[in-house]
């Protein structure tokens, strides 16, 4: 099983998303996902968020609150992998978002308009993000 803590992070009614690799270990690549990753062994939620979101988007965390947690079963490459998603309604510090990892599992980053986000092109995560922000768990 694996946990992993992802920032729901909007501004200006946009999202913040990352588009998954062809390296991304669990959910299927060129969907757009949330910044986020895998909670190493010993470490915090929020110190997780905060690096991998460094990672993914470049951009600092300033602040986090956890807003739901969520669990998935996905099937891919022939390995079943059990994910427990935590959502962190996250603020970040001011710049322009971009990819800093080289071969990681995300390979593009972009404030997208929630306005213009399609179901079919997010991850489950991301979808599911979706509905928390729609059903009045804003972030702010």
């Amino acid at each position: 099983m694996r946990v992993s803590a992802y920032a729901v992070a909007v501004q200006d009614e946009r999202l913040l998303l990352a588009r998954l690799s062809e390296s991304s270990p669990i959910f299927t690549p060129g969907l757009w996902h949330l910044p986020g990753g895998g909670i190493d062994p010993g470490e915090q939620p929020v110190e997780a968020l905060a690096r991998e979101l460094l990672e993914e988007t470049g951009l600092e965390l300033t602040g986090a609150r956890l807003l739901g947690a969520r669990t998935y079963a996905v099937e891919r490459d022939a390995v079943s992998w059990h994910l427990t998603a935590l959502f962190y309604a996250a603020e970040l510090a001011a710049g322009a978002p971009a990819v800093t990892e080289t071969d990681g599992s995300t390979d593009a980053a972009r404030w997208t308009p929630l306005a213009d986000l399609a179901p079919a092109a997010l991850s489950p995560a991301a979808a599911d993000a979706l509905r928390l922000i729609g059903s009045g768990q804003h972030p702010h």
